[in-house]
């Protein structure tokens, strides 16, 4: 008798929100979305997380294995911290496999952070 069972595939994290402001020019921003975009600047205002950031976001398929951005001058276990405070702040999700994480950078997470430093159409 065999104990082979079939375990659903893991589901991105998806605890993480991505940050969701208006751009700068449009108007003042709400308390809560001033928290948001301060969280994200804060956690990409560190240069390795800004380099893990790139990394993952630039890498091939849009998605990269802890194991090939890991090269960023600081021991794995600061890697693994600076990777979370990226999360934290929504900027990336993961995805276990087995040994290794994931990281994406979301498509709508990119396209916030744009949103958020371009100039307002009324600002113009």
């Amino acid at each position: 008798m065999s104990n082979n069972k079939v375990l659903p595939l893991a589901e991105p994290d998806s605890d993480a929100a991505a940050p969701c402001c208006p751009p700068l020019t449009e108007r003042p921003f709400t308390a809560d979305e001033a928290e948001t975009a301060a969280r994200m600047f804060k956690a990409l205002g560190d240069p390795v997380r800004l380099r893990l950031f790139s990394a993952v976001a630039s890498h091939e398929g849009g998605e990269a294995c802890v194991c090939d951005i890991s090269d960023v001058g600081v021991s794995q276990p600061t890697v693994s911290h600076h990777l979370k405070k990226l999360k934290e702040a929504g900027l990336l999700t993961s995805e276990r496999r087995g040994t290794w994480v994931y990281y994406r950078v979301e498509p709508s997470v990119l396209a916030a952070m744009g949103k958020l430093l371009t100039i307002a159409p009324a600002a113009v």
